[in-house]
């Protein structure tokens, strides 16, 4: 009895044992729980932190249908993504997607009925790149790129997402010479060929990401389009290798790779070069002109659509019948020419600078008509405002330009004309 008594109290202590041992088993030492905890910080913040510091920048490699091309920049500081900025340039350079949005001429809300205009959208988008720090993470909810993963937010974001892993694929760029922005300049004056040139850049993370060589002519026709609508016919009729507006692009594309207008060099006076394939005719205007739009610095986005305008009066008046041309660019009024034409065809600024109009000498003004003139468009160009002259007169004389006493008002009505015409086209 006493022997079965010690052998139940052993089988009580081995079961208490392995009861203890089980439970032991079943039981994560606290030193075990802190360093899984700790192995699981190390790789977020590995993977968190996997950038090289720098700036980043990718951009598409050509024009959609809608003339834009969007750009991507991306800054890392510490191995995280800290800034992002998605943006456009247009076909016709000039001010980003973001800048037009930002100043009231995209509408994406007004014309397309969208929650948000493209700017906001885009604003949260490059957020939510900041907080996942990986633009492989976004998920899309069809072939176009648009995503549920980011509330309030409509639009197609792929764009983004593949631009931001391509700059983070090619590694940092720095940021260019430049400052951010839109840059213009044109020449003083018509060349014999009756075009004035113009060059329009556009400015993202230091670097010129977009420019247009163009000229404008005295109707307020713009040459590319002129040349594109097959007007211009430089193959047609000088048996150049390609068209103007083809030659055009590729000298574009050039300063866009070299960055600097002081690299090109010409292989003789008249403004060549063979820097460029495909490229015969003369770039010297080209370069110069966006070598002094980038020491103006930017120019501010200003009210109207850009593009040529027009207007002429219905009757001759002392022999002559008065015309406007402008031209709008970056939403502002770049050019202005005012004139006449008689019924012979002459044009009255090129009629009075051969010296045949002499209103100095028959009529004793203080001025020639076409350097009052020029004076009347300059006003305008620097107050961009049709509104903003005063007469002191019914004859439409003014006090407002320094040197001007011939009558505006007829310039001031065309030019008010002209812009209610709207943009002129090309047929």
């Amino acid at each position: 009895m006493k022997k079965n008594r010690i052998s139940y109290m052993l089988l009580l202590v081995g079961l208490m044992i392995v009861s203890l041992v089980s439970c032991q088993k079943k039981e994560v030492p606290p030193t075990a729980t802190v360093a899984k905890e700790e192995v699981k910080e190390v790789v977020e913040n590995e993977k968190s932190g996997a950038y090289q510091d720098g700036i980043y920048f990718a951009s598409e490699d050509s024009f959609a249908s809608n003339g834009w091309k969007y750009v991507v920049s991306l800054t890392v500081e510490n191995g995280k993504i800290v800034s992002a900025n998605w943006d456009g340039v247009n076909v016709s350079a000039g001010p980003s997607k973001k800048a037009v949005d930002k100043a009231g001429k995209y509408n994406m809300k007004k014309f397309g009925g969208a929650q948000a205009e493209w700017s906001e959208q885009a604003a949260k988008a490059e957020q939510y790149l900041i907080d996942v720090q990986d633009p492989s993470v976004v998920k899309y909810s069809d072939e176009d790129g648009h995503t549920d993963d980011i509330a309030g937010v409509s639009i197609h974001v792929v764009e983004f997402f593949e631009l931001a892993q391509k700059a983070l694929d090619n590694g940092p760029v720095g940021k260019g010479m430049y400052q951010d922005g839109t840059y213009f300049m044109a020449d003083s004056k018509f060349a014999s060929s009756g075009w004035k040139s113009y060059v329009s850049l556009t400015v993202i993370n230091g670097n010129i990401v977009g420019a247009n060589w163009s000229a404008i002519n005295r109707m307020g026709q713009d040459k590319k389009l002129y040349d594109a609508a097959g007007k211009y016919n430089m193959v047609k009729f000088g048996g150049a290798q390609a068209e103007w507006s083809e030659q055009a692009t590729k000298a574009e594309q050039y300063l866009i790779s070299i960055q600097d207008p002081s690299k090109v060099e010409y292989s003789d006076d008249e403004g060549h070069t063979d820097a460029i394939s495909g490229v015969s005719i003369h770039i010297n205007d080209f370069i110069s002109l966006a070598d002094a739009a980038l020491k103006a610095g930017p120019v501010s986005i200003g009210p109207y659509k850009d593009g040529g305008y027009y207007a002429t009066k219905d009757d001759f008046q002392n022999g002559w019948k008065e015309y406007v041309s402008l031209f709008v660019k970056n939403g502002n009024i770049v050019d202005a020419y005012w004139s006449a034409l008689n019924e012979a065809g002459d044009d009255k600024k090129a009629f009075d600078m051969e010296g045949n109009y002499n209103m100095v000498k028959f009529g004793g003004a203080q001025a020639e008509w076409y350097e009052q003139a020029a004076l009347a468009e300059q006003h305008l160009i620097k107050t961009q405002d049709v509104s903003a002259i005063s007469y002191k007169d019914d004859e439409g004389h003014t006090d407002d330009i320094a040197g001007v006493s011939i009558h505006v008002n007829s310039f001031y009505q065309l030019v008010e004309t002209a812009l209610n015409n709207g943009v002129v086209t090309i047929e």
